[in-house]
């Protein structure tokens, strides 16, 4: 195997030269750089990249932790931290956490342990007390999607409360007064959150809050699926709100098989704009879940705070827009 004394003696230049090379030291010249990486390729030599980290204390790795690693949502929020990371020579270790205390645990372990230089979290079970014990670590780390007063600068969220409320005030300004609603699990903050926007909204539309029009979900397609049924079987309703575009999906696709024309016998609303909601029929009216403007905050804070790169301002708080599409009856009587 190639070492690095190999390669400062074929380019003719000291050990330390060759480290500095390595590790991207500006303190060196373009000629001697050009003869270091010349010999490294001659010689076919590979940097130990965890001698490396340990020698430099810096990975240049970061971990981040996903609730799940498939589906609309996930995928382009990794896509937008990866991308912004590799820009700037960074490299992006994914792990999952599927909502669950031990996973997420494990997963922030194993990311700690493979020496990452910073985390951004996405993690639904843990408590605030294990993540502010946390913050008192040597690694680094920002939470999206999660507000913990007592650590509020990790913290970069969207105002849940008022994309729920932006939704039902869409609706009840479309004529609807028989609104049901398809929650996420209310163990979940996010869903707990745009629940009360949805009684924000109709409270000041002096509508009282109907138990029977709602049905708890858990952000599922299928859940949106089995709300509708469940809704359509025991209630009156002219319009559906459901907490996430996925559940939508699922209550349009159970609609049609009940016969439903929509929008004019059913409206539906989502939450999350994901990628197919202009794709299906009708095209969904949604709010806007700006994940990947999101992603790459975060990945942002980690580049300020950890690696002290220069940065555009850190933004903390989302807001939510109304993205008005086809699925909603306008002027419902």
């Amino acid at each position: 195997m190639t070492t690095i004394y190999e390669v400062s003696k074929l380019a003719g230049v000291s050990l330390a030269t060759v480290s500095r090379v390595m590790n991207n030291n500006t303190n060196v010249s373009d000629a001697t750089r050009k003869k270091v990486t010349i010999a490294m390729k001659e010689l076919g030599y590979r940097p130990n990249s965890i001698a490396q980290s340990l020698a430099s204390n810096c990975s240049n790795s970061v971990g981040l932790l996903v609730s799940e690693i498939h589906g609309p949502f996930y995928g382009p929020m990794m896509g937008s931290i990866e991308s912004t990371f590799r820009a700037q020579a960074k490299h992006v270790i994914i792990a999952a956490g599927h909502s669950d205390v031990e996973h997420e645990q494990q997963a922030i372990e194993f990311l700690i342990n493979r020496n990452c230089d910073g985390l951004i979290l996405h993690v639904e079970a843990l408590s605030d007390e294990y993540l502010i014990e946390l913050s008192k670590g040597k690694t680094p780390f920002v939470l999206l999607n999660r507000y913990i007063p007592e650590i509020a600068h990790h913290c970069i969220i969207l105002d849940n409360v008022k994309g729920g409320y932006l939704a039902a005030k869409h609706m009840l300004e479309q004529g609807h007064i028989n609104i049901a609603y398809i929650s996420g699990p209310q163990w979940k903050k996010d869903a707990q959150d745009r629940l009360n926007g949805h009684k924000q909204a109709l409270a000041e539309h002096n509508i009282p809050f109907n138990e029977q029009l709602l049905y708890h979900g858990d952000f599922m397609e299928d859940s949106g699926a089995e709300g509708f049924k469940y809704l359509h079987n025991n209630t009156q309703f002219s319009a559906l709100i459901c907490a996430n575009d996925e559940m939508a999906t699922g209550a349009i696709a159970c609609a049609r098989e009940s016969a439903l024309v929509l929008p004019e016998q059913l409206s539906v609303m989502g939450f999350d704009n994901v990628f197919f909601t202009r794709h299906i029929y009708p095209p969904l009216t949604t709010i806007n879940y700006p994940i990947n403007d999101m992603g790459k905050m975060a990945a942002n804070w980690i580049l300020s705070e950890v690696y002290k790169k220069t940065t555009p301002p850190i933004q903390t708080v989302f807001e939510p827009e109304l993205v008005v599409r086809q699925s909603v009856l306008v002027n419902a009587q």
